[in-house]
């Protein structure tokens, strides 16, 4: 049996092929299994016939950009994205959370500190879906479904893809139903960079789960203390 299928396997996506093989390469000695691709298109076709428990993803391309791709994986697969973005703007690392990546990492930057960022979105996401060691527990609020063991949301039955960020936030608000949560304990909770990151995937996830995401029905803002999940 080959000892490199147990190891997480990560795609790299980046038009540069300098860096594009150092990744390679130091992520392979440090305990994964690396597949590549230089632009979005070889990306999709390797998604298409390989498995990946990560992307590294490169905002920056020449054709699709990251962000595009990003916003078009997370339309059916919520594959943890761990972004690579040479733009130091605030707002630049906002949108890359608005379109569901998991984290971000700008350039350049030192491959230990990108190795223990993937370690920790890897750890994030296995967290989100192990069994709690209880019977399984489905959280219902409206016309929504959330099997808190499986981390599936599920609107009538039809499941909706979800990152392993927004998974942990809805464990943290459906363990505490109706309860209001500080930014502050949901970004211990999903291992949010900070409090605007919360607000960011509180406002993504309305879009799966409120009728009308302006005027939040269930998943509703109070001021000045956080946010509380209610079966209205």
């Amino acid at each position: 049996m080959d000892a490199s299928a147990d190891k997480p396997h990560i795609l790299v996506v980046d038009d540069d092929t300098r860096l594009r093989e150092l990744l390679r390469s130091f992520l392979s000695r440090n305990g994964f299994r690396v597949t590549v691709a230089s632009h979005a298109a070889e990306a999709r076709e390797r998604l298409g016939v390989l498995d990946f428990d990560l992307i590294v993803l490169d905002v920056m391309m020449p054709g699709q950009t990251g962000l595009d791709f990003a916003t078009e994986i997370r339309r059916s697969d919520d594959v943890p994205i761990l972004m690579l973005t040479a733009m130091g703007d605030t707002k630049d690392r906002i949108a890359g959370l608005e379109t569901g990546v998991d984290d971000y990492l700008g350039k350049p930057f030192d491959p230990r500190e990108l190795v223990l960022r993937i370690q920790n979105v890897l750890k994030r996401n296995r967290a989100a879906a192990s069994t709690p060691g209880e019977a399984q527990r489905v959280v219902s609020f409206g016309p929504m479904q959330f099997d808190r063991e499986l981390g599936e949301l599920a609107h009538k039955g039809k499941r909706l893809p979800l990152t392993d960020a927004e998974v942990a936030l809805m464990r943290a608000l459906t363990a505490r139903l109706g309860e209001v949560l500080s930014r502050e304990t949901l970004c211990k909770a999903v291992g949010a960079v900070n409090e605007r990151a919360i607000d960011v995937q509180v406002t993504r996830l309305r879009r799966k789960v409120e009728p009308d995401p302006s005027f939040p029905r269930y998943l509703r803002t109070v001021r000045g203390q956080g946010y509380r999940l209610v079966d209205a």
